[in-house]
């Protein structure tokens, strides 16, 4: 008991100092963290100019014009119940009883002064005067209206409608090209050329094109050489005899055989 008594006011007297330390603690940091204001010192200058500043605010507002008429201001009126469209007035009618006349100007008469001259046809003194002949369509010698010395409507000395020393219809040699309802010619056997011996001791080889009519028969005539590929050896001879071995089955125009003509290719190979 003696000793509770005798520490009691000393607990007091520190736990009194211990809350003054801490209040002079907290009022120490507060003082610190306030901010110091410090205060601005203006030039010592002269103001030249001065800029003002739109600074928006109210509007202001207008004043009103007075009243000079003589004349006393009207009663106050509410709003009626008249119409205000205004009705159209009646089309008025329009007299079509009588078209409208347009007087045509007059034509002013042009006076040219006109002098006869002599007829188109001359007659010259000891010309001997017939008359035409019929017309025809021939162009030459030959007859029946072609062009040329042969006979038909064909161009050349050839007979029919072709063109050229050929016949029936073909160009230069006669027969048809294939194409246009005329049916290419059917290969039915092949003939096979020869070699010379000029051309066996040369030991050349290549191609020749040979062209040729197919006749109704199947057998070519007209053959001649359009492609030589070296006629010093006489293979261009050789050619042309291969090609009259070969047969073919005609080609045809309108389901009719024709003559046709075509072009071969005769190859010279040595093995």
């Amino acid at each position: 008991m003696s000793i509770r008594r005798r520490f009691g006011p000393a607990f007091l007297a520190s736990l009194a100092w211990h809350i003054a330390i801490v209040a002079m603690l907290w009022l120490a940091t507060r003082a610190a963290t306030r901010p110091v204001r410090s205060a601005t010192v203006l030039p010592d200058r002269t103001i030249t100019h001065m800029v003002w500043l739109n600074d928006p605010g109210p509007g202001g507002g207008g004043g009103g014009g007075g009243n000079r008429m003589t004349d006393p201001p009207r009663r106050a009126e509410l709003p009626g119940n008249d119409t205000i469209t205004v009705r159209a007035s009646r089309p008025r009618a329009l007299d079509v009883s009588k078209p409208a006349t347009h007087e045509q100007e007059p034509v002013q008469q042009l006076a040219i002064p006109v002098a006869t001259l002599a007829a188109a046809t001359e007659s010259l003194p000891g010309a001997i005067e017939a008359p035409p002949g019929p017309p025809t369509l021939s162009q030459g010698p030959g007859r029946d209206g072609g062009a040329g010395t042969g006979t038909g409507p064909g161009d050349g000395p050839g007979r029919g409608p072709g063109l050229g020393p050929g016949r029936d219809g073909g160009t230069d040699g006669g027969g048809f090209r294939p194409g246009n309802g005329v049916t290419q010619p059917i290969e039915i056997r092949k003939g096979t050329p020869q070699y010379t011996a000029d051309a066996m001791r040369a030991r050349i080889q290549g191609s020749i094109i040979v062209e040729c009519v197919v006749q109704t028969s199947g057998v070519c005539t007209n053959i001649h050489v359009t492609r030589s590929f070296d006629p010093a050896f006489g293979l261009d001879q050789e050619a042309i005899k291969a090609a009259g071995q070969w047969r073919f089955r005609p080609g045809t125009r309108g389901g009719e055989p024709v003559p046709v003509r075509v072009t071969m290719e005769i190859a010279f190979a040595l093995r």
